[in-house]
């Protein structure tokens, strides 16, 4: 199974539908314009797929009185059409699983979150998803759900859909997630790795609408980064694209899960940020109480986020010269600590990069919280659900 930008031309003119759809679904455009606005796409390639999403039953387009489009022309407003398509959404991290049911317009109808060790069993990680799926199925119409998407906090070979050795999640070795969820469900199912569904929920409904050449960071357990390049996923050779928590950063620090010393990961992740906070806040401390301490300027706090956010930031200045994209979106638990943490990553940038890259570049958080993992899942059932010519 391969994602919606896998590298042919059909999976991107799929993934640019889908972006034009959900910018009118959603009310942020209502004509032809409005949409390359929002989605920085052409004028001619705007057009193409608008009509295609017209002849298809996707968009309707009113013609007017004239006027508002200039002189002499008549207005032309566009709206959807009609839709029944729900996808249902999979949102695997290292110690929670998430699933909703996702209308094409980005809103989520139903959803359920738990925590859980995804880590340890992927049968038990794929039966607890299974379990919520089948329950929130029951709260909507079986038959209006098209078809599902699957994030994983770990690299993924889009090729197959299969988990490769030498990744984080050894206890997944050579499963095929997304064939498992379809056999069990019916429902045809595609997988990648969470940050890179991040990257496609920014673009699609979030902080990146309209950016072509996109960075985003989840920072939580892990530390990952989903590339998007010329408005399409980079994925790499064997689905490894993006995986800056494993750069290593201090040759004599701690061995990482993946078997190196001192990557990004073991200086800069909420398991970091818990583990030098404890010894004076004690063992129960959770990243809630360090987001609450942040927003008190707690010192101690203060400092060890805005010492992970120079880290990540100094990695990403290597990322940022090699690839100069337009904008880094920041996502991730760790992006709930708001200023302090982005103004520490745009420190580390702009001290790091080369300064006309640095400068032009923005750098944001996400806006979709918690949900774009599972937003992006969605993203991922949607785009590749999309028939194209």
């Amino acid at each position: 199974m391969s994602g919606p930008n896998g590298g042919s031309p059909d999976a991107v003119r799929a993934f640019n539908r889908a972006r034009v759809l959900a910018a009118v679904t959603a009310g942020a455009a209502t004509s032809r314009g409005e949409v390359g606005q929002v989605t920085g796409l052409s004028r001619s390639t705007v057009t193409a797929l608008v009509l295609d999403l017209i002849d298809a039953g996707e968009l309707v387009e009113d013609v007017g009185g004239v006027g508002a489009d200039g002189p002499g022309r008549p207005t032309r407003r566009l709206r959807p059409a009609p839709r029944t398509d729900l996808v249902v959404a999979v949102d695997l991290g290292h110690s929670h699983c998430r699933v909703g049911v996702v209308d094409p317009s980005g809103t989520v109808l139903v959803e359920d979150n738990v925590a859980i060790d995804v880590d340890s069993s992927a049968d038990h990680a794929l039966a607890r998803a299974l379990r919520m799926i089948d329950t929130l199925l029951d709260s909507v119409p079986r038959d209006r759900v098209s078809a599902g998407g699957l994030g994983l906090p770990a690299p993924v070979d889009i090729r197959s859909g299969s988990i490769g050795e030498g990744n984080v999640l050894p206890r997944w070795l050579g499963r095929q997630p997304a064939e498992e969820l379809e056999v069990a469900t019916g429902i045809r199912f595609e997988v990648d790795n969470d940050a890179n569904l991040g990257a496609l929920a920014e673009a699609m409904w979030g902080a990146a609408r309209g950016v072509r050449d996109l960075i985003y960071v989840k920072a939580s357990t892990g530390i990952g980064a989903g590339l998007m390049l010329g408005g399409r996923i980079h994925h790499g050779a064997a689905g490894r694209a993006g995986e800056i928590g494993h750069v290593p950063v201090d040759p004599s620090g701690p061995v990482c899960r993946c078997g190196n010393r001192g990557c990004l990961e073991t200086a800069a992740s909420v398991s970091q940020v818990l583990s030098a906070l404890r010894p004076r806040q004690g063992d129960a401390l959770t990243l809630g109480g360090v987001l609450e301490l942040v927003a008190r300027s707690d010192a101690g706090a203060v400092r060890v986020v805005s010492d992970a956010g120079r880290m990540i930031g100094r990695v990403l200045a290597d990322v940022v010269n090699s690839l100069n994209p337009e904008q880094i979106v920041l996502g991730g638990e760790l992006a709930g600590a708001g200023a302090c943490l982005i103004d520490a990553v745009r420190e580390s940038i702009h001290r790091y990069a080369q300064p006309g890259i640095a400068r032009d570049l923005r750098v944001d958080l996400g806006a979709l919280g918690a949900r774009s993992e599972l937003l992006g899942a969605a993203a991922l059932a949607l785009t590749t659900g999309i028939p194209s010519v």
